[in-house]
Parts: structure tokens; C-alpha cells; sequence
């Protein structure tokens, strides 16, 4: 694709042509002098002095450069490089418009010279090449001019140890019109190896996870080369970006409607069973069924009501509470609930939160840690949505492992 990645093109001139043709008379004149009888007078006179001249031809060749005289949109990504096919490179330089000169390297040999830095979008930039022979060439061409250009946010933070439900992000500051584009971009390496797949959640948000949970002790690196590539839709990626981190223990929740109870697990091992008040008994406040995934721990927050859609004027609220450990993008936490521990235990009177008493609201929030797993179960609401932000593992691995990279419009 035009722009996309650019092909290898070396601006040869006639004489250049002749390396090759070289390379095929030699190889024909050993053939021939392996299978007939030697002639000493016949090779002399013919083969040496064609050869000779193919030779001194060749000598004579201006330097070749990897792109083409005028080329647009070249990929900024890639190297830049100019060969000598003479007798070495005595002097290359490259310019941007505003005169500053690129750093380059050039080999012991003196018949590479490659470009040492990153080159720039929206650029025009000048090679001048000239060789020991004397003979030189000047390529002049611009890079890619992209409409916008997109960085991506990269979770969990590099060097983290989080929890066996950890899912991970890429979140782009424009919307991707290539997904495709965008996953090629991306390595994801684990030890020991595990499988996994990409999904969309909307398109800004991309996501990659396993089948199963993480196994602990399983260690995760990821590499987002974005710059130079063509996201589609004019835009293209603004700068690279990585990321790396460790699966901790197990940790998980268990918030049962049907007991008014909350149990917390680490690798197998019940840790601590608490009351819990949840979201009351109504299809607009009942705490929604299914897999959670840590998100944020909060020792003090503000919860407003207004973020939701519930005007104070209609019974909302701003309230500040602490310890509050997020659930799930749209809300949810576990949090301290000084006002509802009568009801912790025995009835549902929450917009949605899972109420707990302060005590247990410091000692869950210093227990669990990012990518922990919550499980809800036996209430009155349906799913958490799979495309919340914390509710990754509640779209089947039938349907995630399909992809959607196909699929170019928002959610």
C-alpha cells in the first residue's frame, strides 16, 4: 500500500547494472572452463579483456541510496541507507528542509552508511552521496504527512505484579480505523508461553488476554511499535511504547447474594468471609452478575451520583467515602459503608456498590491488587457488560477469540 511501508530502491545508474552482469559472466566463465579443455590462448584473449572492462565499469558507479529520488510518503520508521558501489563512500550527509543534518553511521568498511536516528513525519529531507571514485547522487523525497497522529496507553504499568485476571490494554488517543494495522504493530511475549487473542472494545480501546486465568509467576512483556505505521484514515502512530509485568498470586472474591456475603480467596485458601450490603433489589440498582477485574484502590474518593445520570434532585448523592476499590468502570466498588453496616449481612441498599464495614473495606483494599478476579453471584441483575473496561473475562473465549478486527465502528 502506498505510504504503508516503503519497498527497497536503490537509484542505480547504467554502470551500476553492470555488478550484476559481472557476476553472471564470471560465474559462466568457471562453468565453461570446468567441463572443456583448457585453451590458454582462446580464454586469454577473449573472457579477460570483456571482463576487464565490465570491472573498471563498475568502479565507476555512483553511490546507491535505499530510496527514490522524489519518492512521498515514505515510512519515517525506517533506516535510511546509501551503498557504495565504487570504491567506498568518502561523504554522505542528509538534511531536513531546515538544514539540520541526521546522524548516521557509516561502516569500517566505508561502503555502508545508515541513518542513526529516528526521522521525522512531514519532512522533506536531501541524501548527498559521493563516492571515493568521484562520482556522486542526490535523492531528495518527503516522509509520510499524516492527517493526526495517535499515542497509546499502555496497562498495566511496566515492572507491576497484578492479579491472574489482568487483561491487557491499549487505549488510543484517536479512533482506529485500521485494527488490523494496529495488532500487527504489537508483541506480547510471555514466560512460559502462553496463548491468547486481541479484542476491540470500542474503537479506541483494544484488549489481549489468555483463555484461562493467568497462571502465577507467569511474566508478560509488551512492545506497541506504532511509530511509522498507518493506522488508516490518515492517521498514524506518534511514538512507541512498552510495557512489562509479573502475575502474583491468586487472589479472588466471591460476593453471594444469596448469603449477603463476601469471601476472599488467595490460592485456594480462604482468607476472610464479610457481610455485604449490594445494590438494592431493582432492575436499576441491582449489582450486575459475573467476573470483575480490579481496577483502581482508592483510599478516599468522592462518589457523585451525577457521574451515572442520578440528579441530586432525585434522590443522588455526594458522598465521601474511603476505601474504595474499583470493580468496574461504570461505578462499582467495594467500599466503606459505615452508614449500611445494619444492613450488612441481611438486606440490599446500595445503588450497586458491594457495602462493607470500614474495617473491612481497609483490609480488602489492602489485600487485593490490580487484575485481582471478583465474582458476583444470585442477585436480581443480569451480566456486567463485557465492554465495561473491568469485565473483559464475561465475553465468552468462543466470541474473543474470533477477533473483531474486522469491525470498524464504535460500540
Amino acid at each position: 500500500m502506498p505510504g504503508r511501508a516503503r519497498q527497497l530502491h536503490w537509484v542505480q545508474n547504467r554502470r551500476a547494472v553492470a555488478l550484476s552482469l559481472l557476476a553472471v559472466l564470471t560465474a559462466g566463465a568457471v562453468a565453461l572452463s570446468g567441463c572443456t579443455i583448457d585453451r590458454e590462448g582462446a580464454r586469454d584473449s577473449g573472457s579477460s579483456a570483456s571482463t576487464g572492462e565490465q570491472v573498471a565499469d563498475v568502479r565507476h558507479a555512483a553511490p546507491a541510496v535505499s530510496v527514490s529520488d522524489g519518492a512521498e510518503d515514505v515510512n519515517p520508521a525506517e533506516p535510511v541507507v546509501v551503498k557504495s558501489l565504487g570504491e567506498g563512500l568518502s561523504d554522505v550527509t542528509m538534511t531536513n528542509e531546515d538544514g539540520y543534518e541526521v546522524e548516521s553511521e557509516l561502516s569500517s568498511d566505508k561502503l555502508t552508511w545508515t541513518t542513526d536516528e529516528t526521522l521525522g513525519y512531514n519532512r522533506t529531507y536531501t541524501v548527498e552521496a559521493t563516492d571515493n571514485n568521484g562520482e556522486s547522487t542526490t535523492v531528495v523525497f518527503d516522509t509520510a504527512r499524516p492527517s493526526a497522529t495517535t499515542t497509546v496507553a499502555l496497562s498495566p504499568l511496566a515492572d507491576s505484579t497484578v492479579g491472574v485476571g489482568q487483561t491487557i490494554g491499549f487505549r488510543f488517543a484517536s479512533q482506529i480505523k485500521d485494527r488490523q494495522a494496529v495488532q500487527d504493530a504489537i508483541t506480547i511475549t510471555t514466560s512460559p508461553h502462553v496463548d491468547g487473542a486481541f479484542y476491540w472494545l470500542n474503537n479506541n480501546e483494544l484488549r489481549w488476554r489468555p483463555e484461562e486465568y493467568w497462571t502465577p509467576g507467569t511474566t508478560v512483556s509488551v512492545e506497541a511499535d506504532i511509530y511509522g505505521k498507518d493506522f488508516g484514515g490518515g492517521v498514524w502512530g506518534d511514538s512507541d511504547n512498552a510495557t512489562n509485568f509479573t502475575i502474583g498470586d491468586r487472589v479472588e472474591a466471591v460476593v453471594d447474594d444469596s448469603t449477603k456475603t463476601m469471601s476472599v480467596y488467595r490460592n485456594g485458601e480462604v482468607l476472610r468471609t464479610v457481610p455485604v450490603s449490594l445494590g438494592r433489589d431493582t432492575a436499576d440498582w441491582a449489582t450486575p452478575n459475573g467476573t470483575y477485574i480490579i481496577g483502581d484502590r482508592n483510599p478516599e474518593m468522592i462518589m457523585d451520583s451525577t457521574t451515572f445520570g442520578l440528579g441530586y434532585e432525585n434522590g443522588g448523592y455526594r458522598t465521601p467515602v474511603k476505601y474504595a476499590t474499583q470493580m468496574s468502570y461504570s461505578g462499582i466498588y467495594v467500599h466503606a459503608a459505615p452508614w449500611s453496616v445494619w444492613a450488612q449481612g441481611s438486606s440490599n441498599t446500595s445503588h450497586g456498590c458491594v457495602n462493607v464495614s470500614t474495617e473491612d473495606a481497609a483490609w480488602f483494599q489492602d489485600t487485593v491488587k490490580r487484575g485481582d478476579i471478583v465474582t458476583v453471584k444470585n442477585t436480581v441483575g443480569g451480566t456486567l457488560s463485557g465492554y465495561d473496561g473491568l469485565g473483559d473475562w464475561n465475553i465468552p473465549w468462543s466470541e474473543w477469540s474470533k477477533g473483531n478486527a474486522d469491525e470498524t465502528t464504535a460500540r
